[in-house]
């Protein structure tokens, strides 16, 4: 279908047994998840990070000065370590503790170095495979009451250093899945110097009660905020400046309840990612998907707004996105991406009310990421799209991509008005999708009636 298509309600047949909310019971849903969700308790122990020797608007390094720091806290108990304004040199990782908030004032300017030999070895994730490797510029592991706060800014000096790793990445990546497809140990997954696999700017790896409120991110390596194994985080108050390869904004991988919203992204790649793991690896934690994420009153720019996958083979369900609006262009707007390497399930997400500026693709979902992998289909089905306008789409409004044998199921895409397209709808292998009110173009008019000129 080109472009002037006004579909007030297209059945593509059969039409499944849709369980679509009503907007009382979508809202219930939402206060659930946000109401389980914990903020961080942090003791009411306050240090300046001047205390122990750390030099602002200097070229002096302060890396020793916060790592003294977090250890007089963490012999407290805890507690808040003050950043008061200024720029701050750190040659390396900041390392988090448990009941710990580091709060940067407005003003303030976190400068990381780009010497790899300063970013120690630690279990992180690359892509969606659990490895060792650099550690992230700021990093905690098997944490509890954890915040990270304040109006300063942290820059990953990624296009002056780690940018020009992206060519050499190749080699390691492809090693990394060959060791999840193989169940290599652990142990063994040594990656670090010579792999030349980006650290990420911030991340946290099973922890719990998690704050990251109105901080500033600029030129980060990789990744931007990588939430792993997590639950039950607030992310508020964001703002972006990140334009390097693969930065997405935030990425929540095997992570649940989760609270992302007032958040204004401006940023290289996905603004939000939702992963669950690779492949073998990642079928293999089918227990600990990516569930219960409300995302909300944003302001989107960058590649892609609102994504799942491609990452995502422990499964993704239970997402609400709400009223979030996009300036500029986007190649996609929403965007659920898999493929027969993946397995595990996109189910159950509900997005309402986006608005967006102009797009390649508005709403694309496909089962052919990379046109890779085999013998591990993936499941798409309930997916609720209401609500949605655009005032160009330079590719195709709608595309959804199944496979015959594991076809998309249970779409719903209502009242979707893109002002000018390309094309339309692609549509190929699905069961079950509903289209009510989809406009593209101009709406159509009343029909008149044949003229006295026509003759029997």
């Amino acid at each position: 279908m080109k472009t002037k298509i006004a579909c007030y309600l297209l059945v593509l047949f059969p039409l499944l047994n849709f369980a679509q909310l009503s907007s009382e019971e979508k809202q219930d849903k939402i206060d659930e998840i946000v109401n389980r969700i914990q903020l961080p308790e942090i003791p009411e122990v306050e240090v300046s990070i001047l205390d122990y020797g750390a030099k602002p608007n200097s070229t002096k390094d302060s890396k020793k000065a916060f790592d003294k720091a977090i250890k007089a806290l963490k012999k407290k108990g805890g507690g808040k370590l003050m950043v008061p304004k200024g720029e701050y040199q750190l040659e390396g990782p900041i390392h988090l503790i448990s009941n710990m908030e580091l709060h940067l004032a407005e003003g303030v300017l976190l400068n990381f170095g780009t010497n790899p030999k300063d970013y120690p070895m630690v279990l992180t994730s690359w892509e969606g495979t659990m490895l060792y490797n650099y550690s992230p510029l700021i990093y905690g592991k098997d944490l509890k009451n954890v915040a990270i706060t304040g109006k300063g800014t942290i820059n990953g000096n990624g296009k002056e250093f780690w940018q020009t790793w992206k060519s050499k990445e190749d080699p390691a990546k492809q090693k990394s899945r060959e060791m999840n497809h193989n169940a290599t140990p652990l142990k063994d997954r040594q990656f670090g110097e010579g792999s030349y696999l980006r650290p990420q700017l911030l991340q946290l790896v099973n922890s719990e009660s998690i704050l990251i409120e109105d901080i500033r991110i600029e030129n980060a390596p990789f990744w931007c905020v990588h939430l792993l194994k997590c639950k039950s985080a607030t992310l508020r108050g964001l703002s972006y400046d990140s334009h390097n390869s693969n930065n997405d904004g935030i990425d929540l991988e095997y992570t649940s309840d989760v609270l992302i919203e007032n958040v204004t992204f401006d940023n290289g790649d996905d603004n939000v990612a939702i992963k669950a793991g690779r492949d073998d690896e990642g079928r293999a934690n089918s227990a600990t998907p990516s569930e219960n994420i409300v995302m909300r009153n944003c302001l989107l720019k960058g590649l892609h707004a609102f994504v799942i996958g491609s990452e995502m083979s422990a499964g993704v369900r239970n997402v609400f996105v709400q009223n979030c609006k996009a300036h500029g262009y986007l190649k996609r707007g929403i965007y659920f991406k898999t493929n027969p390497d993946r397995g595990g399930y996109i189910k159950d997400i509900y997005i309402d009310d986006l608005k967006f500026d102009k797009t390649e693709d508005l709403f694309y979902i496909t089962s052919y990421y990379h046109g890779e992998g085999e013998g591990y289909n993936s499941k798409i089905s309930d997916i609720y799209i209401n609500n949605i306008t655009c005032k160009e789409a330079t590719g195709t409004a709608v595309v959804i991509q199944g496979f015959k044998e594991s076809k998309v199921e249970n779409v719903q895409l209502s009242n979707i008005r893109v002002k000018k397209a390309a094309n339309g709808m692609t549509i190929t292998n699905t069961k079950g999708v509903l289209v009510d009110n989809l406009i593209i173009d101009d709406e159509a008019g009343i029909p008149t009636a044949a003229g006295k000129e026509i003759k029997k």
